[in-house]
């Protein structure tokens, strides 16, 4: 599995021979104006939420991919009403894709698209594919409902908000890679705004002096699994 950071929340995942991107927003940000969507490879786009900094280029890459759209009932039927293909789901359910078990969890945070309209109730992904499992948390705060996922799943890395100001800050992180039972955590969401800019040293850390591993991605660089 290898997991290419984007900025942001912008995930790119290549998992049994099959390419995910996940909340892509990237063309509006300067600081990943070095990647060129049209380049980008999609199957699947995964949507945590409806909001503006996670949709951005879903249209733009689904168009040109034909990748189906998996999120929540209602932001797969926003764009399955577009003509896209789309998959919608819910929280606590599960299907299995081709490139593996691809489950819905629950997220703190609100949903709603740039235009208004409703964008379901925001969620998090569970992907267990290649010997390898993967929990993407999409926007959230610390919640007890972590704690769900590794009596179901043991992971391999956790994705975690970690900028403050709209989800968890490090503190709140490092207390759910406790509940993930996970200490290998990739940090997202910090630094594209002036509200979640971090300190990345200090950050690293606060994670490294309770034995966990906190890594900070440079745009367009990637880790494997």
């Amino acid at each position: 599995m290898k997991i290419t950071f984007y900025g942001h929340a912008s995930l790119g995942i290549e998992v049994g021979g099959r390419h995910i991107i996940v909340d892509p927003y990237i063309s509006a940000n300067p600081k990943a104006a070095h990647i060129d969507i049209d380049t980008l490879k999609a199957n699947y786009i995964l949507v945590t939420h409806a909001h503006g900094d996670h949709i951005l280029d879903v249209e733009a890459i689904a168009k040109r991919t034909n990748a189906v759209i998996i999120s929540n009932a209602e932001i797969a039927g926003y764009y399955g009403a577009k003509g896209f293909q789309s998959h919608p789901m819910n929280h606590g359910g599960s299907w299995n894709f081709d490139f593996g078990k691809l489950k819905y969890v629950n997220a703190i945070h609100s949903s709603s698209f740039p235009d208004g309209s409703y964008g379901g109730n925001s969620g998090g992904f569970v992907i267990e594919g290649e010997h390898k499992n993967v929990y993407i948390a999409g926007d959230t705060a610390l919640t007890m409902d972590m704690k769900l996922i590794p009596m179901r799943t043991k992971l391999d890395l956790a994705i975690l908000p970690i900028g403050d100001n709209f989800t968890m800050d490090v503190e709140d992180a490092i207390i759910a890679s406790d509940f993930l039972d996970c200490d290998k955590i990739l940090g997202y969401h910090y630094d594209t705004f002036g509200y979640i800019e971090i300190n990345h040293e200090e950050s690293i850390r606060k994670f490294f002096d309770k034995g966990k591993d906190l890594m900070l991605l440079e745009i367009g660089d990637f880790i494997e699994l």
